[in-house]
């Protein structure tokens, strides 16, 4: 198979909701349908067992909930799928909004019952900004919800985009019979009980025939007839150039959990989704089909496996084709790394490869050397813009709980703080450490992950601050005589560079009017 014929049959995507909507057990069930797994787990279930392959981690598997974001690559007919599962808690989100950077499309998962949720809305709109192609994934209609008019009414709404129904459902919670394909003309009945093993659905092409009232009721069958005249009269046709523009959304119904209308969704995304797409750089945009190798990492998995202490990097491919043991430039150092064990993944499995694609995403084992935000090249020199990094809003002191265990906790927050999720500051005044997050959920799995994974025990002492922001400023005397009336509130952070700690908002305006020479940057990527 050629170059360009490899980067046209490959689908890198996320799934991304508010929590508990169902995403992470979507993506189970679209592993399942793909053949990539043979039985399904559950994030939280007293039946069900087995728990999910994204949902890998320890916290992971005790909280039921996404932490992290994993990355589950599989063959499929004629395509390669890369499925990014993230986290849905906002205390998380930052991880999700760097995932938004290397996919080329989204699904979005709804809970019906719920209808859109803070989450889901924040997301949605970093997928309007980004111009990213959109699907809805109504879930959960295996239990009493919304009706399927009233949520797509409320999708259009509150996340400004137009919806056209792909399928549609049959009933709702106890009396929910399976799914109507509006463009194929066919309904999908699901029998049985069994939810984690793919079965085959009883299939009526045309919604006309004699018989559907019989296997139905006559109530389902003409009120189904009803609502499909009533979405041919009042949808406009689904149109793929619209859809990868990003102004309309189509929209899929279903239960994850109990595979109804997750082999239509997987089958009709994968025909409409967009393959790899143009990136852009500072410097220009780049196309997938260039010769040369051009990637960038997006995401840093400390530990990966505690056993071994792998710290992985992850690379998402933009132009050309990586190859193994082929040295690469890395930008932002000079220096040239060659890697001799790329792999893919499926969660925490990992498979050696020899060459990865536009679309893909390769792991590294990095021994510290790389960053989140990082490029990678053949010798040009690229900086890939839209991975974003927030300054943090809550701080704690971090104390070590066990003295005899400093090294390991000492490794521990280097190497965690280094996955983007979490800052690490060392006080100027005191020397102590400082761990700066966007949510508070973060100091749990911090701590929990330290315990389990680095054998290392840490308290925290709460620390009333406002913001961090790093500062410079070409007027030497005004730096020197801010950090002297400041002392107290300055930092460093584990690059060396110096942090203001504001403790209010009304002291960062006052720096800021008293200091006018000084600049005040929110992110840590300013140079």
């Amino acid at each position: 198979m050629g170059f360009i014929e490899e980067i046209q049959r490959r689908r890198t995507f996320a799934i991304v909701s508010h929590p508990d909507a169902g995403k992470t057990t979507l993506t189970e069930k679209l592993l399942l349908f793909g053949g990539a797994i043979h039985v399904a787990g559950a994030v939280k279930s007293n039946k069900i067992k087995k728990t999910t392959v994204s949902d890998f981690m320890e916290i992971e598997k005790q909280r039921g909930i996404s932490v992290s974001t994993s990355v589950m690559g599989f063959e499929y007919n004629k395509y390669k799928v890369n499925i990014l599962d993230t986290p849905g808690h906002q205390d998380f989100a930052e991880d999700t909004y760097r995932t938004l950077s290397a996919v080329d499309s989204v699904i979005i998962v709804v809970d019906a019952a719920k209808g859109v949720e803070t989450q889901t809305e924040k997301l949605s709109n970093v997928c309007r900004m980004r111009k990213t192609p959109t699907i809805f994934f109504i879930n959960k209609l295996d239990r009493e919800g919304l009706d399927p008019f009233v949520l797509i009414d409320e999708i259009e709404k509150k996340l400004n985009i137009i919806c056209i129904p792909v399928t549609w459902p049959l009933g709702m919670g106890k009396n929910f019979r399976g799914v109507y394909q509006l463009h194929t003309d066919k309904l999908y009945l699901f029998e049985g009980e069994e939810k984690q093993r793919v079965q085959e659905p009883i299939v009526i092409k045309n919604l006309n025939q004699n018989g559907l009232a019989s296997l139905v009721g006559e109530v389902l069958a003409n009120k189904l007839i009803e609502e499909v005249e009533l979405i041919r009269n009042v949808f406009p046709t689904f149109n793929r150039q619209d859809y990868l523009q990003g102004n309309i959304a189509p929209v899929f119904f279903g239960s994850a959990l109990n595979n109804f209308g997750v082999k239509e969704l997987l089958e009709t995304f994968l025909e409409i989704a967009p393959s790899p797409g143009t990136s852009i750089a500072n410097e220009r945009l780049v196309n997938p089909e260039e010769q040369k190798f051009t990637g960038f990492v997006f995401k840093i998995h400390a530990n990966l496996h505690p056993q071994f202490r792998a710290r992985i990097a992850f690379i998402k491919v933009c132009s050309g084709v990586f190859r193994r043991n082929i040295p690469y430039l890395h930008v932002r150092s000079g220096k040239l790394f060659k890697f001799s064990n790329p792999t893919s993944f499926m969660a925490s499995k990992q498979s050696v490869i020899d060459e990865a694609y536009p679309g893909d995403i390769v792991g590294v084992h990095d021994t510290g050397n790389f960053k989140i935000g990082d490029t990678l090249t053949e010798g040009e020199v690229l900086h890939f813009k839209g991975i974003p990094s927030f300054s943090p809003e809550l701080f704690r002191y971090v104390e070590n709980a066990d003295p005899a265990r400093y090294k390991q906790l000492a490794k521990g927050l280097e190497q965690l703080t280094d996955e983007g999720v979490a800052q690490l500051f060392t006080h100027k005044m005191n020397g102590r450490k400082i761990i700066g997050t966007v949510g508070a959920l973060q100091f749990d799995v911090i701590q929990f992950r330290l315990e389990h994974e680095y054998s290392a025990l840490c308290r925290y002492e709460a620390l009333p601050l406002y913001k961090a922001c790093w500062f410079r400023s070409n007027n030497t005397k005004q730096i020197e005589e801010f950090k002297k009336r400041k002392a107290n509130f300055l930092a460093e952070d584990k690059y060396g560079r110096d942090v203001y700690l504001a403790d209010s908002a009304f002291s960062l305006q006052m720096a800021k009017e008293n200091f006018p020479d000084i600049e005040f940057f929110f992110t840590s990527e300013f140079n």
